[in-house]
This record gives structure tokens, sequence and C-alpha cells, in this order.
């Protein structure tokens, strides 16, 4: 296998029904199809699918970088109900949920970190680093950010990206940050600012909706990083979300952000979302997406069922999630949780033997309790909606027609 042409896992592509035909998601782009390439169980016909491989749309892109995720603190000033790094809900009904245990990522663990990094990169033929700023909150360990993305600059880094709750971010550290790489933050709001407020809490209490916008406002205008940001949805704060995506219209600049409408639900510490899959949510989810693009937000394409280029790869062969205290996770939605550990960055990867009942999938760990056929439909409901928006005002592009 030559350098960069890396394959494990397949990709699956998907077929759904829009106003005006089928959409085909394949690893390699987007088509639309006419109802004689499909049988009438939906699968593609053999010149179809000749056709679309020959145009390239099964094919995934080769590998070419290494992905790495790194929690530089596992501690958060925040203390959402649902975050799956607590332990459980806080008993008093309050903004304290424990958590799991505290971890501060040091000079000692980056050096490790890049030193399996390297490792991994040689093993696998890559020659380039894709890197996750993650916590906890990371910006409670700022230094650690500055220095992980300073070091990792040797490494052949590509990309950086952070997720974070952006009350901790500032104009000088922001530009500091991108002067060393980083790209994109991702910040989450969970609905309007009564909801958010209501919903996303400082542990010493307080809401943080205003702070947040302010923060992202004063980065994306100082700085060439953009502003991804995560809508939460629940039967707490859907009702507010068309004001939500005004609000942030007006207050944020559209061109330098994304927007992104994703159901929160139970990841096993008792936070309960009696939402349910309907048409009625997918119409609701269809028209923030229709509003979103028409003020000017990146709406990020439905994509083939891709795999995850560090979990979906029982080996890490292609990427790694690192806890602060530099413990190996299959996932982030794992990392800090000693029960999921996977290895350590000094020592490598457990034998396969112990780490069968640990591995979990990115896309394993948001399946919640939800029924699949209705979360497909769901899906496959609102990511048609969206392609036939995006083809009928002229985003799609050529490729895709």
């Amino acid at each position: 296998m030559n350098k960069g042409q890396h394959r494990g896992p397949e990709a699956r592509p998907r077929v759904i029904g829009g106003e005006r035909g089928w959409w085909f998601l394949g690893p390699g782009g987007i088509a639309r199809l006419k109802p004689n390439h499909l049988t009438p169980e939906r699968e593609l016909r053999p010149q179809a699918e000749r056709a679309l491989r020959e145009r390239g749309l099964f094919a995934p892109p080769a590998y070419r970088s290494y992905s790495l995720t790194v929690l530089t603190s596992t501690n958060c000033n925040l203390g959402c109900a649902y975050c799956f790094q607590n332990t459980e809900q806080d008993a008093t009904g309050g903004s304290r949920p424990p958590r799991i245990a505290s971890s501060r990522l040091t000079s000692g663990t980056i050096g490790a970190i890049l030193e399996f990094t390297r490792s991994r990169q040689a093993e696998a033929g890559l020659d380039g680093l894709v890197l996750m700023l993650f916590g906890g909150e990371p910006l409670l360990n700022p230094r650690a950010c500055v220095e992980l993305l300073e070091r990792a600059g040797g490494l052949g880094l590509r990309w950086a990206s952070m997720t974070s709750n952006g009350t901790l971010m500032t104009v000088p550290l922001a530009r500091r940050l991108a002067d060393l790489g980083l790209r994109d933050v991702q910040v989450t709001f969970d609905g309007d600012r009564p909801d958010h407020d209501r919903i996303r809490v400082r542990r010493t209490g307080g809401g943080t909706f205003d702070d947040v916008v302010a923060a992202m406002a004063a980065m994306t205008a100082a700085t060439p990083i953009r502003c991804g940001i995560r809508v939460n949805v629940s039967h707490h704060n859907h009702e507010g979300i068309d004001a939500l995506v005004e609000r942030l219209g007006r207050d944020l600049d559209p061109s330098r952000c994304s927007l992104y409408f994703a159901r929160v639900g139970d990841v096993g510490v008792g936070y309960g979302n009696d939402l349910a899959f309907s048409d009625d949510m997918a119409a609701r989810f269809i028209r923030w997406q229709r509003r979103a693009l028409d003020l000017g937000f990146t709406v990020p394409r439905p994509r083939a069922h891709t795999p995850c280029q560090a979990c979906s790869y029982r080996d890490g062969r292609y990427g790694a999630v690192v806890n602060a205290d530099g413990t190996l996770s299959s996932c982030w939605e794992t990392a800090g949780k000693p029960e999921w550990r996977v290895g350590t960055v000094r020592d490598g990867y457990l034998p396969p033997d112990r780490t069968a009942g640990r591995w979990i999938s990115c896309e394993e760990s948001y399946r919640y309790d939800d029924d699949l056929s209705e979360l497909a439909r769901f899906h496959d409901s609102v990511d048609a909606a969206l392609l036939d928006y995006l083809s009928a005002t002229g985003r799609l592009g050529s490729g895709a027609a």
C-alpha cells in the first residue's frame, strides 16, 4: 500500500429520497439519482453503481494526517446536566454534578504524547497531523494549549481545532493560538438566551449566553479562527431555537461561522430528553437549517456513514484520543474514565484481548437508547431536505448536480 493510501472499515454510502428524486451520498461525494438508477428495494442498479464508481464517489479520500485529540484539562467551569463527563446528576439539583477525575496536561506528558504520535505517524506512513484540543474545558489550561500547539508544529501540523464552552476565550489568547495554527473553535448553545442560561450554567452559578456570544464575536473579528456552533436540541429548549438563529445572525458574523443542530440525549448520567424523532421535529430542523443558510451561516453537508479516523480502527492506527494524564481511550466520549482505558502514550495500546470490551466508537456513543430505525428515518428526512435546498438555491455546486 502506497504512502497515504490507507483503507480500513468501509464507509457506507447512503441513498435518501428528496423532493425531486433520490440522493446518493458516498464517501467520495454526492450525486442526484434518477428513478431508473434504483431497484424497487432502493438498491443501486449495476450500471448506476458502475457510473458512480467511475466518478470516484465510492472512494474515500486517503488519510495523510494522523488524527490526535488531547484533553488539556478534565475540569470544567460549567455544570451542564447532560455532560458525558459527569458521573451522575447533582443530588442537590444545582449546577455542580460530580465529574470524572481531575487531571491537567503537563510539559512532560506533552513530550510523551508527541513521541507516541511521531511513532504512530511513522508506522502508518503519515506525514501530517490534525490536532483537536479538548477537555473538560481546554482553556482552563491555556498554557498547555499553547505549548502543545508550539511543539506539534514539528510533526507537520496541518490543522488544529478546539472544542470549548467559549467563556474563557480572550482576544490576546485567540491571536496567540491562531498564530500557532488553531483554525476553528466549536462552541455549544442550548437554545436562545433564557433557555441557554438555565441549562448551560457555571458551576458557581449564573448563565453564560452573553459571554459566549461576545467572546466568539471578538475572536472571529480579531483572528482567522472560525466558529463552529453546535445547537443542542431538547424538550427543554426547542421552542426558542428559531429566536436563537435570528439572534446569532445579528450578533455574530455568519460568514465566519457554521451552525449545526443536534438532539442531545442521555449518555448514562440520568439526563432526560423527551423530544421524539417526529415529523414535526424534522420540520423544525429543516426550517432552522434553511434560515441559517439564508442568514449566511455554513450548514455542514450530509455525508455517507464514514469511519472515524481514531475510534473506528481497533488498533488506533490512524488516530488517538489522549487524556491529560497520558492514558489512551478509543473515543473522546470515554476519555478520563479508568474503566475505558485502552493503553498509555508511554507504553502504547493494550493487547486486543484486553481492549475488546473497552473499545467504543463515537457513532455508538451517540445512539443513546433511541430506536435506530426512527433515528435513521429522521436523519434521512432532514438531510434530504438540506440537499434539496442547497441544490435549489445554487449552493450545492455542479459536482453534485
